[in-house]
């Protein structure tokens, strides 16, 4: 049986997953009997719901073309946002081809050119499929000429401009080399990978060396590394060793386990060879960029470098008055387990234990990636606090350097002046600039990431919702000074119980209120953001003084209120200061002082300024 390996490149919402499961129905490997869920590759709920692909995945489809000739194409899933970037290098290493999916109405995305980017300067040779081809705002030719463009603006050669079209419909299932094609199968698609995709140009006869991509956890298998089979063969048992991309040995021991591909499924298989994407257990201390050999290779494969992690945030338990209410995990012990156990599984994160046990330092590559991660605990059951991201900062040979990122940013015409205004503010200098058609613009930055924190939300705002950002790490480089953080202050709760509608009334004058009535409140806990710059403690629970006397004219009775501006948890994340922290539940996010009690505040701020 013949081997293809390819990834699939496509931005958030161009149909994808939808497209595989496609290729999965019309290859055969789901038997018709098997309910399968749509859009079977996006595993994790978070995904499902954001509906954006955060781990890369593997599948792999077997086609038969009905000569004889049966291909094993095993599909990788990119993750299309920037945040997961240094993951997309590494899968781009273990294929040979690679298949990219645009929408027939929305065309080219930011997203997918810096995936496509990365694609075409390895020499990959891309295939072009144009999705959703029975849209009705279909506009299958302009989206092709878009395409050759942005090839051409990331200096594609002459062979890979050279790109076979394929149109179809991934929800419909049909394909075809015209846009006119309205029914049929895929298999013009099957056709085309097979053809212009080479096979692996793996070495069958050189001594077992194999390249970790990819880190997974198992329950009863333990670590399982994901990679390609660069050259020999390796069998159930076998002795290996793994080495880091310096050539000295992390450890020896044994292939206890292969996996390979079927379909959606990793099958235990007796012998894994030259070409193939398998996973082997049996490590324990192995990870991604290692070489995993026979014992008597001394010299490692080639491996992207792993991006550096660029923010922190510290992950505490929650002390709040209402610890415990309203979730099952609240101990440092459990959320310490589970902290190390997902710092074992991804690369981006490093977790350090603080000098009191008690809150842990965890490093990823920018919000998206830690917000994913605090949703993905608040789902479990963990209650937590989490304080304001903070950058992590290096020591280089000018002195004190900060990481900066590229900011790639579309969007209309009309907001194009906002957006570099507010860009400015926060120490981004503007590379490019350049309309997108369609009165849209495209701004390039180089920003510092310290500048980035909390920008999005309000970037989202200031462009009706229409603008689309993507961040890339850059460099470190030198360091910006200082940039302006939150202007205003914070309305904070003088004591604990409900909030009553009758003193939120006069206290909506003041700001704006995050909480409502009923709301249970403590002391220290934040309730609203004050229109001045200072912090003003309230009273949002005072009750009317009850009188005989009956109000004239009942004027009293209805006190209308605006609805309170409940906040996300990553904006959240991105309003609190260095002395707040975000409470957050399975239920609720709150906002709190780090000190509840009004004297530690002030001692605290008291000290802060002495330093």
């Amino acid at each position: 049986m013949s081997l293809r390996n390819v990834a699939i490149i496509a931005h958030v919402d161009h149909g994808k997953t939808t497209l595989v499961d496609q290729l999965f129905r019309q290859s055969g490997t789901f038997r018709d009997n098997q309910r399968i869920e749509e859009r079977a590759m996006d595993s994790n709920d978070l995904e499902k719901e954001r509906g954006i692909t955060i781990l890369a995945k593997c599948t792999s489809v077997e086609w038969d073309d009905h000569h004889g000739h049966k291909t094993r194409i095993n599909i990788v899933d990119t993750p299309g946002h920037a945040d997961f970037g240094g993951e997309v290098e590494r899968i781009l290493s273990m294929v040979d081809g690679v298949v990219l999916l645009v929408d027939a109405a929305e065309g080219a995305m930011p997203q997918t050119k810096f995936v496509t980017g990365k694609a075409l300067a390895l020499g990959l040779r891309p295939i072009v499929v144009v999705n959703k081809i029975d849209r009705s705002d279909a506009r299958a030719q302009e989206v092709l000429d878009e395409v050759f463009d942005l090839f051409v603006s990331l200096d594609a050669t002459d062979e890979q401009l050279d790109f076979p079209v394929i149109f179809a419909s991934g929800r419909n299932g049909y394909a075809g080399d015209n846009p006119d094609v309205r029914e049929g199968t895929l298999t013009p698609l099957f056709e085309t990978i097979v053809k212009h995709v080479p096979p692996p140009s793996a070495d069958p006869d050189g001594p077992f060396k194999f390249l970790v991509t990819l880190l997974d956890r198992d329950n009863f298998l333990g670590r399982i590394l994901t990679g390609l089979v660069f050259s020999g063969s390796v069998k159930t048992n076998m002795p290996i060793h793994a080495l880091d991309p310096d050539g000295k040995i992390v450890e020896t021991g044994r292939a206890s386990k292969l996996l390979a591909f079927r379909g959606l499924e990793r099958v235990p298989v007796e012998e894994a060879n030259a070409g193939d994407i398998v996973c082997i257990a049996g490590l324990t201390v192995a990870t991604v960029a290692n070489t995993i050999a026979d014992p008597s290779v001394t010299e490692p494969l080639h491996a992207q470098p792993i991006d550096p992690p660029t923010l922190s945030m510290r992950f505490a338990v929650n002390d709040s008055p209402m610890a415990g209410r309203e979730g099952t995990k609240v101990t440092s012990r459990m959320i310490r387990d589970r902290l190390f156990r997902e710092a074992e599984s991804n690369v981006a994160i490093k977790v350090t234990e603080a000098a009191d046990k008690d809150s842990f330092e965890v490093a990823g590559r920018g919000e998206l990636q830690l917000g994913v991660l605090i949703e993905t605990m608040r789902r479990e059951g963990f209650e937590l606090s989490i304080g304001r991201p903070r950058v992590l900062f290096l020591d280089g040979e000018n002195g004190r350097e900060e990481p900066y990122e590229t900011v790639v940013i579309d969007v209309d015409d009309e907001y194009s002046g906002t957006v570099v205004e507010k860009m400015a503010s926060r120490k981004a200098e503007l590379t490019d600039m350049r309309p997108s058609g369609g009165a849209k613009t495209r701004i390039t930055f180089s920003a510092p990431s310290r500048g980035l924190i909390g920008y999005h939300g309000e970037f989202l705002s200031d462009t009706r919702g229409t603008g689309i950002m993507n961040r890339l790490f850059e460099k470190y480089g030198p360091h910006k000074g200082q940039i302006i953080g939150r202007k205003n202050g914070v309305l904070i709760s003088n004591g604990a119980g409900e909030a009553n509608a009758y003193a939120l009334g006069p206290l909506e004058e003041r700001g704006i209120l995050m909480v409502a009535p009923g709301d249970p409140l403590y002391e220290g806990m934040i309730i609203g953001e004050n229109a001045k710059t200072d912090d003003l403690e309230v009273n949002p629970m005072k009750a009317k003084q009850l009188t005989n006397f009956r109000a004239s004219g009942g004027k009293d009775d209805a006190i209308r209120l605006t609805p309170p501006k409940r906040l996300t948890l990553e904006q959240a994340i991105a309003y609190v200061d260095d002395d707040e922290i975000v409470e957050v539940t399975p239920k609720s996010i709150r906002l709190r002082k780090r000190y509840l009690d009004p004297h530690e505040r002030k001692k605290a701020s008291r000290a802060k300024q002495a330093a």
